[in-house]
């Protein structure tokens, strides 16, 4: 498969109850005026992002059977999240893992962590 920038991250599978995370850009100035220098908004204990792919979720226990005409088709199944890909998600630094991929960072975010998310449609 020829990597491109549309497909690159289609070959990451996240795990799980997480979610990937490209961080937002941070503001250069304050609503004030003032010039932060590098590195300032990256040590905020709040960060946000957009959502680019999710876990399936928090798996559920499959009882165990034991009986003869059962097939061993058994599927995990899960309970889904709440975030979805393309959601503004703020969440809290201290849960997240950040990670290189491709020249890029990004979070590895547990659903736990994410405080709000902002979705596009309407409810």
């Amino acid at each position: 498969m020829l990597l491109t920038s549309d497909n690159k991250l289609k070959k990451l599978v996240v795990i799980g109850d997480r979610v990937l995370i490209r961080p937002s850009k941070p503001d250069e100035q304050t609503a004030s005026g003032l010039y932060l220098p590098p590195g300032v908004q990256e040590k905020e204990k709040v960060q946000q992002g957009h959502i680019i792919k999710t876990g399936p979720g928090y798996a559920i226990p499959m009882p165990v059977d034991d009986e003869p005409w059962k097939t061993e088709e058994d599927q995990v199944k899960y309970v889904p999240l709440q975030a979805r890909e393309g959601d503004l998600a703020i969440f809290l630094l201290s849960g997240a893992t950040e990670v290189m991929y491709e020249k890029e960072k990004y979070f590895i975010v547990p659903q736990s962590a994410i405080l709000l998310l902002e979705r596009e449609e309407e409810l």
